[in-house]
């Protein structure tokens, strides 16, 4: 069953619908993860991915968001997926934290969604019992690194060169928040 979370409209005056993810949203999603891997996006997929892949990835995505297992967040503007987010809950001594992940769709940054997306993923995460929701990010990644410290994220350690990009190394840095 899809939850809408919030809806508002972005900075650049997009209405943008925060909600969770459907089987409808694959070929979307298809799109949206080999932009990222074509733009060269600070993610760790660097390789485009096959409709066949994208699907089992999002059947299982699926069926653990219905098992209460991950927290996801779609941002779609225009009948369009142009991000995704998402916690995954911890088990056994680390069930009260989550492992969060975002990615944003060029064209779509800096204009509020990822703001909002942090946003109700550290919400959701609270009323879900969760205590400590972690990341990771490229040092690189100021972007990314100024949105998750407005929303109350900070830095706990880093990784020297943890990250290959192109012929370089970044550190892969480590960020919390305390719900």
């Amino acid at each position: 069953m899809e939850k809408v979370y919030r809806e508002f409209h972005s900075k650049d005056g997009r209405k943008v619908v925060l909600r969770t993810p459907r089987i409808g949203d694959l070929d979307d999603f298809l799109e949206f993860i080999n932009s990222l891997v074509d733009e060269e996006a600070d993610i760790l997929v660097n390789e485009k991915t096959s409709r066949d892949a994208e699907a089992d990835w999002l059947g299982k995505l699926l069926a653990e968001i219905e098992k209460g297992k991950v927290i996801n967040v779609t941002a779609e503007v225009k009948g369009k997926v142009v991000g995704n987010s998402d916690v995954h809950k911890g088990t056994g001594k680390r069930s009260h934290t989550g492992a969060l992940g975002i990615a944003l769709r060029h064209g779509y940054r800096d204009v509020g969604i990822g703001t909002e997306m942090m946003r109700v993923l550290a919400e959701e995460s609270g009323k879900a019992g969760l205590k400590l929701l972690r990341l990771s990010v490229f040092d690189s990644n100021l972007r990314a690194r100024h949105v998750y410290e407005k929303v109350g994220f900070r830095e706990v350690g880093r990784i020297p060169k943890a990250i290959r990009k192109g012929d370089s190394y970044v550190d892969e840095v480590w960020m919390v928040l305390e719900l």
